[in-house]
């Protein structure tokens, strides 16, 4: 008998999975909005627990959870057994996962979360397994078919757990209004930390901005320009509100005139790209790069007064480029 292609073999196994998914979107009821509205309200930790492939999965949505702003931490079953069930107090939730709902190794958990009045939620296959008769929320996953039909491996029903898993830290983000702000709190570090990174955050503030009024000459413009470095100098009004910016390019374009008594406001740039304090570096990088024209410094601007400047070597520092 020949063997199917590869790529037929993946498909079949996307196709399973995604049916799977499906099965479990039409599936969740009642019983997540009560997990969703516990775990809002929670004083303690969420301990997720699970063995094998379960056991990874839990891990991951412990990770999850708790970069998301729910505290969680993953404990192995076993390891509980042996001292670590220690690390779960009154006003923890336990969240158990097992595709049987009868892995023997969660058994001592079960028993400890019943005699110490703690909360356990099952995410199971099985709706009359023993894990699912003791928790006290059962979120009950489709007996999806797993993807591996030869040996029944563990596929859909991991892809299974690992969406309910993040369905639960989204809608707890969501309802709690946990910002990007929030978010790169904790993910200081790498790309995700950058982008995640305001303007405010890595703007040139004070005397570092290039400013002058609209009345200025240019004669000054230029010196301010020169000595701040940014290649471009910002122009207000007698209020102090931003109205317009002179850039190496504005100065060529000029040249032929008799530049240095020419005043500010009838060389600048009107309306040149802005940002606040709290557009994201990511959104500030498009902003600056999204045609016409390109530009490699910006203005920041609270109230229409401008409180700093941004150049493109900023956002390369930043490890935005």
């Amino acid at each position: 008998m020949q063997s199917s292609l590869p790529i037929d073999v993946a498909r079949r196994v996307l196709q399973t999975e995604i049916d799977g998914l499906l099965a479990l979107s039409d599936k969740l009821g009642d019983e997540f909005s009560m997990v969703v509205d516990q775990l809002s309200k929670l004083s303690g930790h969420v301990i997720l627990a699970g063995v094998g492939k379960s056991g990874h999965v839990a891990r991951k949505i412990a990770a999850t959870l708790a970069s998301t702003g729910t505290p969680s931490l993953f404990i192995h079953p076993t390891e509980a057994s042996h001292g670590d069930m220690g690390m779960i107090k009154k006003g923890d939730v336990v969240i158990a996962l097992s595709r049987s709902g009868e892995t023997q190794e969660l058994a001592d958990i079960t028993r400890f979360c019943k005699r110490f009045d703690v909360t356990l939620i099952a995410i199971t296959c099985m709706e009359n397994s023993t894990l699912a008769k003791a928790c006290d929320i059962l979120l009950l996953l489709p007996d999806a078919a797993e993807a591996c039909n030869i040996t029944g491996a563990p596929t859909t029903s991991t892809i299974l757990q690992m969406a309910l898993g993040d369905a639960l830290a989204v809608a707890l983000l969501e309802l709690r209004g946990f910002t990007a702000g929030d978010f790169k709190t904790f993910h200081p570090g790498g790309n995700l930390g950058a982008q995640l990174t305001f303007a405010q955050d890595i703007m040139h503030t004070g005397n570092h901005v290039p400013l002058v009024g609209h009345a200025a000459l240019m004669d000054e413009a230029l010196t301010i320009m020169s000595d701040k470095g940014f290649g471009c100098v910002g122009i207000t009004d007698q209020a102090g509100q931003f109205i317009g910016m002179i850039t190496d390019g504005d100065i060529r374009r000029n040249l032929h005139k008799d530049l240095p008594n020419l005043k500010a406001k009838h060389i600048m740039t009107t309306n040149p790209k802005t940002v606040t304090p709290q557009t994201l570096a990511v959104e500030t990088l498009k902003i600056m790069t999204a045609s016409p024209p390109k530009v490699m410094q910006i203005f920041v601007l609270l109230g229409g007064e401008p409180i700093g400047i941004i150049h493109m070597h900023d956002l390369l520092r930043a490890g935005l480029v």
